[in-house]
């Protein structure tokens, strides 16, 4: 059974790896949902279907003509994330009065690990970063690539045509990923484009703010479904960034529709693990006077389904 790390919080059995992972869920619109399926080794094989076999009708006497499906066989791996934080033993001796500094220093690469999940999430590629997994831009293809015109299309422009016709693009963009709802998924987008979509649904309806049961969070949403930021890389990029080029247009950004699932039978994006995050305090090292906490996530993602995610590009934040 698949856990989001939200709800792995709840069985850690140290205060410190607790603590970790409940930065993460804090830090982080993606890792805070996303359902966490459990893998032995370091990859995960399944099939995919590619064509179904064929059905028909049969008259009385007749028979049918055999076929079966095929099937593509795909295979996800994991990566490992994580980094040391070292603290000097004069820093913790003569300025652990005011603040836990080995604490501050773990929060502080907990977040940037966080940051570095969702950037790769959306914009991973293995071909600069053989090391880490595809995100969901290089994923996703086709008819679930929609377009918001030749040169982009504005959000609220004259507050009239132009906010009818992108939320027509906005409820294409749901429609292309089925079953998306309120607690299995979310749209994804830059924190300018959210704030244009807002402005555009106070005139029209279809917005809302509301406490997820989920995280406890207070999010916006859009027709019930979370409307997330999922914010900014360690360097302050932003991870959906408003630098995109569509036609004449230079300053688009993207939307993404994602539907979570806990298992390949769900047909839905899922992340994937081998032992979750995990933090070790290797205490005073032997090579020099300081203390060092470890922490990796062994992690991966899948998307099982063809239509388990949908990208909205040329969107301009006016």
């Amino acid at each position: 059974m698949a856990l989001s790390l939200a709800e792995s919080a709840k069985l850690s059995t140290t205060n410190l790896q607790r603590g970790v992972i409940e930065t993460f869920v804090q830090e982080s619109s993606i890792l805070d949902r996303i359902p966490l399926m459990p893998i032995e080794g370091n990859s995960y094989s399944y099939n995919e279907e590619a064509t179904l076999p064929g059905v028909a009708f049969r008259g009385v006497n007749e028979g049918y003509t055999e076929s079966t499906g095929t099937l593509n066989q795909k295979s996800e791996s994991l990566v490992i994330l994580g980094g040391d934080a070292d603290v000097d033993r004069f820093i913790v001796q003569t300025r652990g009065n005011l603040n836990d500094q080995r604490a501050i220093q773990t929060r502080m690469k907990v977040k940037a690990a966080a940051y570095k999940y969702q950037d790769t999430f959306f914009n991973g590629d293995t071909v600069t970063d053989p090391k880490s997994f595809d995100g969901l831009r290089k994923r996703l293809t086709g008819s679930q690539v929609i377009s918001a015109g030749t040169n982009g299309a504005p959000i609220v422009g004259n507050g009239g045509s132009d906010a009818h016709a992108f939320f027509d693009l906005l409820d294409g963009l749901v429609g292309s990923v089925p079953g998306l709802n309120s607690t299995n998924g979310a749209i994804y987008a830059n924190r300018q484009v959210i704030a244009k979509i807002k402005s555009a649904a106070r005139r029209l309806g279809g917005y809302e703010m509301v406490r997820e049961a989920l995280t406890g969070k207070l999010v916006a949403t859009y027709n019930g479904i979370p409307l997330l930021d999922p914010g900014q890389t360690a360097a302050g990029a932003d991870i959906l960034p408003q630098t995109e080029t569509q036609g004449t247009a230079t300053d688009a950004s993207s939307i993404y529709a994602v539907r979570f699932g806990q298992t390949e039978d769900d047909q839905a994006v899922t992340g994937l693990t081998n032992g979750g995050v995990m933090v070790d305090d290797l205490g005073q090292l032997e090579t020099k006077p300081a203390y060092r906490t470890r922490i990796e996530f062994y992690c991966g993602l899948a998307v099982f389904g063809g239509k388990a995610a949908a990208r909205l590009n040329g969107v301009l934040a006016k």
